[in-house]
């Protein structure tokens, strides 16, 4: 029998009921399951501001711990766009302040978004004016910001960082994983109206960056970038380097490039003028390049230093190319046919040898590959192979012509004369610690290969140390210390091919003391005016910075010697 009257519409509307029931019931599980965590997400958004908590950078040191770098505590200004009241007077008066466009500021806070930057890394006086201003919505938060003490001093080494503090070049980018730390972050809370709640939780501090300790000599530094900046103003130049090495380590002690910037502001500098042009221009180094060829010749014993070599008076035909000296010689001895740099005694000194002895020799002494120098940028320069070479490059390539070079392989050469003949591959960190002075990675001289013998190396040193004392180098002569050396005049690739008559290279290498080296120092300068001679523009150089570091270096190990010896009688006094 059909229901009727009251006992129907009760169970129509008991129908109704659970049916609405079990679509509420089939939406809240549809949510649970599929929507649950989007909307926790939405309400933590909702009622908690995330800022990330930045590590602070590590320290750049010297080999000495003499801070390269700083971490300067800024603050940066970010608007919450929801609490902003009147937001066309907050972009005006900001604009003024900041010298920032009204209308990007006006997007900015105009955004939905709960956080937007406005400026990072505000000046303080500028900060001191913006909280005067006394304006809902605007915040600040200290961030830290990379500083360069020095400015302009080690800035090819140091390279920089961008507004994140993330290395861009230099040691900055080669060593970023290290120096950068890993951040933390930090969450306040808001309630239902947005407001914000005295409430502050840290889930996660930051993890500081290590710091680096380089092989880098501050004062060798200051010297060796003063005496090189000197010169490349008086000569005009377009460009100019110099590398100071330890020869017995590899441990760079001093590198400086010309032009230069300011790593504190990089953006206002040209591109070419942060190009670390030691590390990365190739050249054909000229007759800088003849210790390759006198070290070969030495010591496969096909020369002694007396044996007599006809110079032929300036003028020798090599194939069908004449080759010529910068002035006229006849008979010299191997000596001084690399005391005065004789390209026709040096190319009948490579005849004897072969092409194929010279080019061993070449590779041995590490030109044509690259060094591995931890900074951004090297060329390995240029080292074709012996099947590409012709039968006029018997007269080139002994005389540095035909190959490209950078400053960091010259180093990298003439401290195998300056040791004793090992190759030691270059670095520039020395160790890697935490806040607590633990190490965590550390750098030692790296012994590749012997090139040559060590009675080979001193046969040389005697050589080299005649070019200054007679010979092409004298003006990196000293009244105080033996030096010992090779100056190069490299003429330069003309665009419209052949060799320029106008453009330039001048380079000298040398290392000191001759007895027991100490430095190995080379400088290279690009397209000087009007002179041009590598014996001229760049040994005066050399031998400024070798005289001022040497005595530097000995006050040093004075210094050493008495805080030792203070310490030695110290322990012998009677105890308490």
């Amino acid at each position: 029998m059909p229901l009727k009257g009251p006992l129907f519409r009760f169970y129509v509307i008991c129908s109704v009921f659970i049916g609405i029931l079990f679509i509420f019931l089939i939406k809240l599980s549809l949510i649970h399951i599929f929507h649950s965590q989007y909307l926790t997400k939405l309400a933590f958004k909702q009622h908690n501001i995330y800022f990330e908590l930045p590590a602070q950078r590590g320290i750049i040191y010297d080999r000495n711990f003499k801070p390269l770098t700083l971490n300067i505590r800024s603050y940066s200004l970010f608007a919450v766009p929801r609490e902003v009241k009147n937001k066309n007077t907050l972009a005006a008066k900001l604009s003024d302040i900041l010298d920032l466009d009204k209308d990007f500021i006006l997007d900015r806070i105009s955004s939905k978004k709960y956080f937007a930057w406005i400026e990072r890394k505000v000046p303080d006086k500028l900060v001191k004016e913006i909280k005067e201003l006394d304006m809902d919505g605007l915040y600040f938060i200290k961030e830290d910001k990379r500083s360069y003490p020095d400015r302009t001093l080690s800035s090819h080494i140091l390279g920089f960082t961008n507004i994140d503090s993330v290395g861009l070049e230099g040691i900055e980018l080669s060593f970023n994983k290290y120096l950068e730390g890993k951040p933390g972050y930090a969450f306040f809370m808001r309630d239902a109206h947005q407001n914000a709640l005295r409430v502050e939780t840290s889930d996660k501090l930051p993890v500081d960056g290590y710091d680096l300790v380089l092989t880098i000599d501050q004062v060798i530094q200051y010297i060796a970038e003063n005496a090189l900046d000197d010169a490349f103003r008086k000569h005009n130049a377009k460009g100019a380097c110099i590398i100071v090495l330890n020869p017995s380590t590899g441990e760079i002690l001093a590198l400086a490039n010309r032009p230069t910037f300011d790593p504190n502001k990089p953006q206002i500098s040209p591109v070419d003028n942060r190009r670390n042009r030691a590390l990365c221009d190739y050249f054909e180094p000229g007759s800088v390049f003849k210790i390759v060829t006198a070290a070969a010749a030495l010591e496969e014993k096909k020369f002694s230093e007396d044996d007599k070599i006809f110079c032929e008076n300036g003028s020798y035909k090599v194939a069908n190319h004449i080759l010529h000296d910068h002035r006229p010689h006849g008979w010299l001895t191997f000596s001084e046919v690399i005391k005065q740099s004789s390209n026709i005694g040096v190319t009948k000194i490579a005849q004897q040898l072969g092409l194929e002895e010279v080019y061993n020799y070449a590779r041995a002494f590490g030109f044509g590959a690259l060094t591995g120098i931890v900074l951004p940028g090297e060329t390995g320069g240029m080292l074709k192979p012996l099947s590409a070479y012709s039968k006029t490059s018997i007269g080139a390539v002994p005389m540095g012509q035909e190959v490209a070079v950078s400053a960091l392989q010259l180093a990298c050469a003439i401290s195998v004369i300056a040791n004793g003949g090992t190759y030691y591959k270059p670095y520039i960190v020395k160790r890697i610690r935490d806040k607590y002075d633990e190490t965590i990675e550390e750098y030692k001289p790296t012994e590749i290969r012997r090139v040559i013998s060590e009675e080979t190396s001193l046969r040389l040193k005697k050589i080299l140390e005649g070019v200054v004392d007679e010979g092409t180098g004298q003006l990196a002569k000293s009244k105080e210390y033996k030096f010992a050396g090779k100056t190069g005049t490299a003429q330069k690739i003309d665009p419209a091919g052949g060799y320029s008559h106008s453009s330039f290279y001048a380079s000298f290498i040398g290392f000191a003391p001759v007895d027991n080296p100490k430095l190995a120092i080379v400088v290279v300068f690009d397209e000087p005016h009007p002179y041009y001679f590598g014996g001229v523009v760049s040994a005066p150089v050399f031998k400024e910075v070798a005289e001022k570091s040497l005595k530097y270096l000995e006050s040093e190990e004075r210094l050493n010697s008495i805080t030792n010896l203070t310490r030695l009688d110290e322990t012998k006094l009677p105890s308490k």
